[in-house]
């Protein structure tokens, strides 16, 4: 995670007429009118935390008892050589101000209280210079502004404490800022449309929904329109009444019944109009590969090359000890540790907007880009995340491309790994950067952070999983792996309440956890299915989370791990008994169940609750991790309400909700463009690019905890909690994690879409105590004939074939292939055959929910 960044004030180059009223008193209270408006953040710093305040070069702050106290290094020339500031202020031209403060200093000395302009051509509305002393005084001028600026805007109030020859010590307090008759935030950020729709499209074949604001207690009549313009379809919106996560009075419009695949379609009720948006089967095909493409982007330590994303996204390495860099290869830990030695961590991804690198983001950022390649083998279509599938310079070299970016990151977990078996929680900066800063130009000294048991148990986690993944392709890799979290699981459990410090939170986020039983679970989860050994399969069954007990209706992150564990027991063969599998498999069912419920009910379809119906930080990360539980509940079942669930969730993320962005970069007509990064920074630098698309943004936090976010919307409802801005870092950053489950949703997304595929399968199947028997209809739904034929899927229950007929029947564990015989082998279009089997019953009894006919993923009937 990153916080806002500095703009630095410069001093103008010409003064700004003004008009100054000057009080000073020995008093420490103040008071402003009722009807005035404050337009300063975290004035009084009463929380412990001087955020959004800022300090310059040569400048150090903290909040020491209740003040804002800041360190100043002597020597400096000019005031303003030495700053702290609070940016994004607004000012009307014209309006009166009050700017008022408690100070004081060690040494007695001139500070000046400035307002004006944070960026270039730093224009200066007022300043005046104040003569603080060792005793706190009250501090008080008045003025009127001649330029204006918005909230959340380059208005900006610093305080110049430099030009002095001795270091000192100078502290702030009740900084207040009153003036101005624009409230606060002014009127919220309202969208563009009053009809919200995925803004990348739907399938012909599964429900399509939309919602229109509305206060009518009556249907409306709504049209559909192709690209001309003309009509395609009428109908009437169901009213859907008040929403409380949005605010808005809803109607879903429901168009399901309309299949004709084509683009631009919009719908219109009166004069309101959608975003376009196509009906395609699929939609999804190039998200998958964009979602997956961000990782590349977030290397640390390698070019990024412009043959792999072009020209515009091109950048030198970072972090290789090529001045301004200090480089990843001999990083110390922090100098309060005296750990007495350096790791080389070169390479893995940078964690979000920053440059840090955090183990704990980092393993369920790996582990879930390497379940999307799990998940793929045992229900899927792992040959389209395939060699040569992405853009990047391992494609070729006979390894799936989805396995390779992960190794990226892998292979910087395991170097994170301290002598004693034990995980450094991070790697940052010293301090924070600016925004903008290339990785190339990060000035800053490198830094590791104390070990952790909430990091050390990621790294067995993902190098448990890694592992078996990499048995057959890296068997040298693979042993590495496996010796490196056995041995940091052992050191986990003789040092189980190492929690990373809370307050350890300058130049990278702190990422501590307090409860780290989850993450035992997941460890030891992943140790067991790799392994097979006793040990770790008695701490699986003895955890508080063992059968999916973790599983909620808020979701899964890097704070609340037990679901991974579960995913692998549920997902890849391992010795649990069939009846562990079956209630695990259960568990994500039942929270699944609860999802859609609470779909039903929502103006806005997102699989989120929290028990004060607030939205978090990451919230977006959130819905689509909530969306793999629903994908995994279809995986399981082959029930097609969880699938219909899956696609409605995405059409959230892609426009169908009350901001009316897109939250993913790229797609859409109205996408997010300004998320919080360092080096996609075009709101702040013309001459840098916003994110590549499938990028996929934070979203709705209702605590609001930045200072963009905090001028801007209070009083939002969770929701509405988001603005499109590069400093709103607690809305609109972007993060390795959030990413990962994009990615994992969109490549299923995509799988499930069966476009183009060419092939339907109808699978029917009649169950006993101790058998069942299968019905199976394969139709050549393509435009081609076949001239011979093989059926693909996995068994999801451990089922097995004793007979069957119409096909070639061939089972390898949970594998099963049909292939045709020489009567039904030629399918022409729209022809096709039908064929079955006799089987064992199997754990839950649940039938395939995916299958293949020549590799390539069918739609299902």
């Amino acid at each position: 995670m990153a916080p806002h960044s500095p703009r630095r004030w410069r001093r103008a180059a010409k003064a700004v007429t003004i008009a100054l009223a000057l009080v000073v008193s020995g008093s420490t209270g103040y008071a402003a009118h009722a009807a005035d408006y404050e337009r300063l953040v975290n004035g009084t710093f009463s929380g412990g935390s001087a955020d959004p305040w800022w300090n310059g070069a040569g400048t150090s702050g903290r909040v020491t008892d209740g003040e804002f106290c800041t360190a100043v290094t002597g020597g400096t020339t000019n005031p303003w050589d030495a700053l702290i500031g609070q940016n994004g202020v607004p000012f009307e031209a014209g309006q009166s101000y009050t700017f008022a403060f408690d100070a004081r200093a060690t040494t007695p000395q001139r500070v000046s209280a400035v307002a004006g302009e944070g960026v270039a051509p730093y224009r200066q509305i007022a300043k005046q210079d104040f003569d603080v002393t060792a005793a706190s005084q009250r501090f008080t001028y008045t003025f009127t502004s001649t330029l204006d600026f918005p909230d959340a805007g380059s208005g900006q109030v610093t305080f110049h404490l430099g030009g002095q020859s001795f270091d000192n010590t100078v502290c702030v307090d009740n900084v207040s800022l009153i003036g101005g008759v624009v409230p606060p935030g002014g009127a919220p950020g309202t969208p563009t449309k009053k009809i919200q729709v995925n803004q990348v499209g739907y399938l012909p074949d599964l429900p399509k929904h939309a919602t229109l604001v509305s206060d009518s207690t009556t249907p409306v009549a709504w049209t559909l329109r192709d690209s001309s313009g003309a009509t395609a379809a009428t109908g009437q919106s169901r009213p859907q009444g008040a929403d409380a996560a949005s605010g808005d009075s809803t109607h879903v419009i429901d168009f399901s019944s309309f299949t004709t695949a084509g683009t631009g379609y919009t719908l219109a009720v009166g004069d309101e109009e959608s975003f376009p948006f196509d009906i395609t089967a699929d939609p999804y095909a190039k998200l998958r590969r964009d979602s997956l493409a961000f990782y590349y982007h977030q290397r640390s330590g390698t070019p990024i090359e412009a043959r792999y994303v072009g020209d515009t996204y091109a950048r030198p390495a970072g972090h290789v000890n090529v001045a301004p860099n200090q480089g990843d290869d001999a990083v110390p830990c922090r100098a309060d540790l005296n750990c007495g030695y350096t790791l080389d961590v070169r390479g893995g991804w940078y964690d979000a907007g920053d440059h840090g690198k955090y183990v704990v983001n980092g393993g369920i950022s790996a582990w879930q880009v390497l379940d999307t390649y799990e998940r793929a083998v045992a229900f899927g279509d792992a040959d389209a995340l395939g060699d040569g599938t992405l853009a990047i310079p391992e494609r070729a070299n006979g390894v799936p491309d989805v396995l390779d970016e992960a190794r990226w990151e892998v292979e910087f977990l395991l170097k994170m790994q301290a002598p004693s078996g034990l995980v450094h929680h991070k790697i940052h900066d010293a301090n924070w950067t600016g925004l903008p800063t290339l990785p190339d130009q990060d000035p800053q000294p490198r830094r590791l952070s104390a070990v952790s048991t909430a990091a050390t148990l990621n790294m067995a986690a993902v190098a448990a999983q890694s592992a078996r993944i990499w048995k057959t392709i890296d068997p040298a890799f693979a042993a590495k792996n496996l010796a490196a979290a056995k041995k940091a699981y052992a050191a986990a459990k003789a040092n189980p309440n190492l929690i990373a410090d809370p307050n350890d939170g300058t130049g990278g986020g702190s990422y501590s956890d307090a409860t780290v039983s989850d993450e035992f679970y997941w460890a030891a989860a992943e140790l067991f299915t790799t392994t097979g050994a006793d040990a770790y399969r008695a701490d699986v069954t003895g955890s508080p989370h063992f059968r999916g007990a973790s599983l909620n209706t808020r979701g899964f992150d890097w704070g609340s791990t037990g679901p991974l564990g579960d995913i692998t027991l549920a997902v890849v063969p391992n010795g649990l008994p069939r009846a562990d599998v079956a209630a695990i498999r259960s568990a994500f069912t039942t929270t699944a169940d609860a999802h859609l419920a609470q779909i039903a009910t929502q103006g806005y379809p997102a699989p989120y609750r929290t028990t004060d119906g607030s939205y978090d930080w990451g919230s977006n990360g959130l819905v689509a991790n909530n969306a793999v539980v629903l994908a995994l509940a279809n995986d399981f079942t082959g029930d097609a309400k969880y699938r219909e669930g899956v696609y409605e969730t995405m059409g959230y993320l892609l426009g169908r909700n009350p901001t009316g962005y897109s939250y993913v970069t790229g797609y859409g007509d109205q996408p997010v463009r300004n998320v919080h990064h360092r080096h996609w920074a075009n709101q702040l630098e013309p001459s840098l690019p916003t994110a590549p698309p499938g990028v996929l943004s934070g979203g709705p936090n209702s605590a609001l905890q930045d200072p963009i976010a905090a001028r801007l919307l209070q009083g939002c409802k969770p929701q509405k909690c988001f603005v499109d801005h590069i400093e709103a870092y607690s809305l609109n950053e972007v993060t390795v994690n959030w990413n990962s489950a994009l990615a994992w949703v969109a490549n299923w997304a995509a799988e499930k879409s069966g476009g183009g595929s060419g092939c339907e399968v109808s699978y029917r199947s009649t169950k006993w105590a101790s058998g069942q028997t299968a019905s199976i209809e394969v139709r050549n739904s393509g435009d081609e004939a076949w001239d011979g034929w093989t059926l693909g899927f996995g068994f999801p229950g451990g089922q097995k074939i004793t007979n069957g007929w119409s096909a070639t029947w061939r089972q390898e564990g949970a594998e099963v292939t049909g292939t045709s015989l020489s009567w039904n082998g030629k399918l022409a279009p729209g022809a096709s055959t039908h064929l079955g089997f006799v089987a064992s019953a199997g754990a839950g009894d649940a039938d395939p929910a995916t299958f293949r006919i020549n590799g390539k993923v069918c739609s299902t009937g």
